[in-house]
């Protein structure tokens, strides 16, 4: 059985940090790509981050680049998406991603709340 856990989410003050893990389990982690979404009220979930399955290629939304930096530790079977510089608008619930092919799996998500 596929599981994805989310942790690291919070309230933080414009400028600050915060690190999301995602616990993977249930299936080959390290054959996979893993992405991580976000979904703020009254909008679609949007792709911010993917990692290739071995770690050497990733893709970002354009509005995090140079502040988001996704890694993986295929040891311990987890996914991570450092957020540096965070704004308000990154504000949203953000969902760890696993394309099986077949099938997409997502957690349940980790509220990330950026307000002064």
């Amino acid at each position: 059985q596929v599981q994805l856990v989310e942790s690291g989410g919070g309230l933080v003050q414009p400028g600050e940090s915060l690190r999301l893990s995602c616990a993977a389990s249930g299936f080959t982690f390290s054959r996979y790509g893993m992405s991580w979404y976000r979904q703020a009220p009254g909008k679609e979930r949007e792709l911010v981050a993917r990692i290739s399955s071995a770690g050497g290629r990733t893709k970002f939304a354009d509005s995090v680049k140079g502040r988001f930096t996704i890694s993986r530790d295929n040891a311990k079977n987890t996914v991570s998406l450092q957020m540096n510089s965070l704004k308000p608008e990154d504000t949203a619930v953000y969902y760890c991603n696993a394309d099986l092919g077949a099938t997409l799996y997502w957690g349940q998500g980790t509220q990330v709340t950026v307000s002064s």
